[in-house]
């Protein structure tokens, strides 16, 4: 199908960048309705920047062949991440540049001072970010007054990013009578909120097909002990030897482990992450595009949006938090018609999570061990043998110089020295375990296994001991995880004061060590060890309980007699021996009140109350108060005065 015709000035830049037939979404925006507000659902890569641009065409330009001059922003674009948004800047700026447009970007990490000098004089089309875009309308730097359309790419992720008020308080400093285009790879309930609340009479074109989520990209999902991820990823990438390739890790620290892991095997490699800055994340991206670097290791938030060249393989080294993050890593590959491969490596304890990402995303991917040195030595074969430089007809020049290798060396030499030759610039394979359910999971109806006799074990040590409170109950699981075994084939364990030392059954003892080969993710090292020698003591047991017996000869200590059996229902109870010393029993004595008469207590003078101790002479009690009341803030009594209660302490 060609492309139907927009604007004289966009079908000339569309032709000249090859543009032959539109995407589904882009076929559905142009048939739309000029002036009618669009609330769009498609798949990433799917050709969404310029979809708006040909849509934003006949609001901006009418019937116009050119821009007029640069003043207040006319449309004004919203994306999530610097990089998106500088990405939809350059996209815009070629499909409107023979319009005469004049675009500008406002995002984090640019200088904010060069942004406003910039739209102090004037463009038609902002591109930039909620957070910056909203500092330059609070310090009055952005007039939104003249604004005619407005643009929201990635409303999901800006939403799940934090967005919302800022994207608030743009929308709403923005003219009511505006065109409002939101463009987003999927609907949740909150986008459709805010499209109801900001838009009018949308329409809502959807091209997400849910049975597919995208038919370009083929999902694996790859079993891996867990302390053999960095090793699968070099073999992936090997095995692949995709021109781009992009690794996804979920923190940051992760993303400088792995780049440097990667560099160290000899990859041309660039990490990108949220703590670097603009400068360097720009260098990071030019030389993904520039061809320096083959592989990228990023976080989420800093692949937000990438577009880069020939990324045909995708590898998340740790399970995405959700569906969305996993369908928006996945897309960054697989764009534009070309084919791409995400591959999921999936640790034996996030099996069930991975499973669930897939039956919600509608996805079918196969589960597959990770590639072995083997398969992959077979395909560097096989790719040599198809590489252009053998197959295509060498120059006059080359010739030349291969009849005089030849005339001094074999033609086995020659070919032995270019097979070398090409395998060094390859980085070396890895040896890989498959963590297959066969492994760790026994069928229902196996047998239980048999007794291990102790010659049938393989003793090895991990570094921690009692002095780290090691416990079996949480020791157990930690050595399951990182040698791919079941608790059935754990024997003893033996704690030491600095260390552990555990049998592993013979048979599964070679895969164990292939597997702790590496240290764990947290510094813990498992090595092979010896047998715990014969000093070893384990901790005491308590002490059991015990009956007292009778004294032995030479102790001047009375025997304890036992107690005597109970009696048999109806029988007397037998007479208990003699005890060298009773004591009496404790009674209570009971207490007497003293009487007091039932009379009310007003008509009873404090001298007619009954004495309760020792009676005393007549006239002994205190002399009668005399003065004026003393009020409890007056300080101290008078000497001589009587105590009436604690005094008060002063404040």
């Amino acid at each position: 199908m060609p492309f139907p015709a927009s604007h004289p000035a966009l079908d000339r830049a569309l032709s000249e960048r090859g543009y032959a037939e539109p995407t589904p979404v882009q076929a559905q925006v142009l048939e739309a309705s000029e002036d009618r507000d669009l609330l769009v659902s498609a798949q990433t890569g799917s050709g969404k920047t310029v979809a708006f641009g040909l849509a934003l065409a006949p609001t901006l330009l009418g019937l116009s062949e050119r821009f007029g001059e640069a003043g207040a922003p006319a449309a004004l674009v919203i994306a999530p991440t610097r990089e998106l948004a500088l990405q939809v800047n350059a996209e815009l700026t070629w499909l409107y540049a023979g319009a005469g447009a004049t675009l500008l970007s406002c995002v984090g990490g640019m200088d904010p001072r060069a942004e406003r000098r910039a739209l102090q004089r004037g463009g038609h089309i902002v591109v930039g970010t909620p957070g910056r875009l909203r500092d330059h309308l609070e310090r009055g730097a952005l007039d939104l007054s003249a604004l005619q359309a407005v643009v929201l790419d990635e409303a999901d992720e800006m939403l799940d990013m934090g967005f919302q008020e800022d994207l608030t308080v743009l929308l709403e400093a923005a003219p009511a009578d505006r065109r409002t285009l939101l463009f987003s790879a999927t609907l949740p309930r909150e986008i459709v909120r805010l499209a109801s609340a900001y838009q009018r009479d949308a329409l809502r074109i959807d091209t997400v097909d849910r049975d597919s989520p995208h038919g370009d990209i083929e999902y694996r999902a790859v079993r891996v002990l867990p302390n053999q991820v960095d090793l699968a990823v070099v073999n992936l990438l090997r095995f692949y030897e995709a021109p781009g390739a992009l690794v996804f890790a979920n923190t940051r620290e992760r993303v400088k482990h792995l780049t440097a892991t990667l560099r160290e095997r000899g990859f041309s490699v660039v990490g990108l992450s949220g703590e670097l800055t603009q400068d360097l994340r720009s260098e990071a991206l030019q030389a993904l595009r520039g061809g320096h670097a083959r592989v990228c290791v990023a976080t989420d938030v800093a692949a937000r949006g990438l577009d880069l060249p020939d990324l045909g393989l995708v590898i998340h080294a740790e399970v995405p938090a959700n569906v969305e993050g996993m369908l928006h890593r996945s897309g960054r590959t697989g764009r534009a018609g070309r084919k791409g491969v995400s591959v999921l490596l999936v640790p034996r304890a996030r099996r069930r999570k991975a499973e669930l990402l897939f039956q919600s995303a509608s996805i079918r991917a196969e589960w597959v061990g990770p590639p072995t040195a083997e398969e992959i030595r077979e395909k560097d074969r096989q790719r040599m043998l198809e590489d252009p430089l053998l197959v295509s007809p060498p120059d006059e020049e080359c010739l030349a110089e291969g009849r005089l290798l030849l005339e001094r060396l074999s033609p086995e030499q020659v070919a032995g020295a270019l097979m070398r030759l090409y395998r060094e610039k390859l980085p070396p394979p890895e040896d890989v375990q498959d963590d297959a359910p066969s492994r760790w999971k026994p069928e229902a109806a196996a047998e239980a296994r048999p007794r291990r006799e102790p010659g049938d074990m393989d003793w090895f040590r991990i570094d921690i001991g009692r002095k780290d409170r090691a416990d079996p109950k949480w020791l157990i699981p930690k050595i399951c995880r990182a040698g791919g075994v079941t608790k059935r084939d754990i024997g003893n364990i033996r704690i030491l004061d600095g260390e552990t030392r555990f049998e592993i059954a013979r048979e599964v003892s070679p895969a164990f060590a292939a597997a702790i080969a590496a240290p764990l993710p947290d510094g813990t090292r498992i090595a092979p060890s010896e047998a715990p020698g014969a000093d070893f003591r384990p901790p005491r047991p308590p002490r059991p309980r015990r009956e007292f017996e009778p004294a032995g000869e030479g102790v001047s200590a009375p025997p304890r007699p036992r107690r005597a059996p109970r009696p048999a229902p109806g029988e007397a109870a037998a007479a208990s021996p003699p005890q060298a010393f009773q004591k009496p029993p404790f009674k209570k004595k009971p207490f007497k009140k003293a009487p007091f008469p039932k009379a009310d207590r007003a008509e009873v003078s404090p001298g007619d109350r009954p004495w309760k101790g020792k009676p005393r002479p007549a006239g002994s009690g205190p002399p009668p108060r005399t003065g004026p009341k003393r009020k409890p803030n007056d300080g101290p009594a008078p000497r001589g005065a009587p105590f009436r209660g604690k005094p008060k302490r002063p404040s």
